[in-house]
């Protein structure tokens, strides 16, 4: 799913950063962007359940729940320094051309790194003196998070706006920045983080003991209810009650991220079945490559589209130079990935202890 998600990541940055402007009219960029709404979600609600992997493991280990806190809330902060560092890179490579005011934009690895640690934090606080009991009660307070995060979304965007605030961190509530008002282009926690609550709830029902003797059946299960939700989602919209001053369903709107919820869930079931019966199943597989060192991929890949390095002009571009580019940054990246994954099993095949190690002696 990871390599799905690089993969639309790909497509969206280049046609949007390549194609000329009188080509943003055509069916190949809406079907593009269209697509675009994918990545960030997947990449938010795929941390949620790997999260739960780590910590269902640890869990089972017989770690304490104030150790298990510690660990992944350190994996947050990691992850949100690393976009810090990013958004430095950022405004080193376009000096002179982009407002200082750059460095605290709220981009999609800075809500990566806090969800973790806010989902580290409702953890700890459900945790439980045995495992069954934990992971009832993270399912439980995941799903209701979840859904408290997506109702309050509209609110702090306009009717309760907390513009008292200064506005770097307004803007992590709900994405201002420097503007008037709330950019759907950002990353704030709100609405964002709920896709990563959303992946933690179904994560602990996948990796629950019958989950994973039933893997099949919960993934179908998982797959219907990914439809009743998208249903739902329609059925709301479509509702004469209304219960927001202002109904932004593209952006703010909980019907629209119902939606998305269902769409991650049927891309889920989807998933595995191509996993488990699929042609995943014969060899190398590229999509399974890219989602590997997904972090790498799309930090570099931005910098050869959007960025200074950029090898094709910016906004200049027909659909075929555009999609000649889209096919060099996959191949590109996938060499990048292959190199980075035989580097590290290097590595950790010649540290101290381990067996290709005590060979080589």
């Amino acid at each position: 799913m990871r390599g799905l998600a690089c993969l639309l990541m790909f497509q969206t940055h280049c046609y949007d950063a390549w194609l000329r402007p009188q080509l943003h009219n055509t069916q190949l960029y809406g079907l593009s962007q269209l697509g675009g709404t994918l990545p960030a979600p997947l990449f938010l609600f795929l941390a949620g359940v790997s999260f739960s992997l780590v910590t269902e493991k640890l869990r089972e280990k017989g770690i304490a729940a104030s150790a298990i806190a510690k660990q992944t809330i350190l994996r947050g902060g990691e992850i949100f320094g690393l976009g810090m560092l990013f958004r430095v890179q950022e405004y080193a490579l376009g000096y002179k051309w982009v407002p200082w005011t750059d460095l605290l934009r709220v981009d999609i690895l800075n809500i990566l790194g806090l969800s973790i640690v806010l989902m580290g934090v409702l953890c700890r606080l459900a945790s439980a003196a045995n495992v069954e009991s934990a992971r009832t009660r993270s399912i439980i307070a995941a799903l209701g998070t979840a859904i408290a995060v997506a109702m309050l979304t509209p609110p702090l965007w306009t009717t309760w706006r907390p513009n008292w605030l200064p506005w770097p961190i307004e803007s992590y509530i709900n994405g201002v920045h420097t503007f008037q008002e709330p950019q759907h282009w950002l990353f704030p926690l709100f609405p964002w983080s709920a896709f990563a609550f959303a992946g933690l709830a179904v994560g602990f029902v996948v990796f629950s003991g019958y989950g994973r003797r039933r893997e099949a059946r919960v993934f179908g299960v998982l797959a219907l209810a990914g439809g009743g939700a998208i249903g739902l989602s329609i059925l709301f919209d479509a509702s004469p009650v209304q219960l927001y001053a202002v109904h932004d369903y593209w952006h703010s709107s909980p019907n629209f991220l119902l939606l998305r919820c269902g769409v991650l869930l049927i891309l889920l079931s989807g998933v595995y079945a191509w996993c488990r019966w699929g042609l995943a199943q014969k060899g190398f597989s590229p999509v399974i490559q890219l989602g590997q060192t997904s972090l790498l991929v799309y930090w570099v890949h931005i910098e050869f589209v959007y960025g200074r390095f950029s090898f094709l002009p910016k906004h200049g571009c027909g659909i075929w130079k555009a999609t000649v580019g889209l096919a060099i940054i996959f191949s590109s990246m996938l060499a990048l990935s292959i190199l980075r994954t035989r580097y590290k099993k290097r590595a950790n095949a010649l540290r101290p202890g381990s067996p290709a190690a005590a060979a080589a002696v």
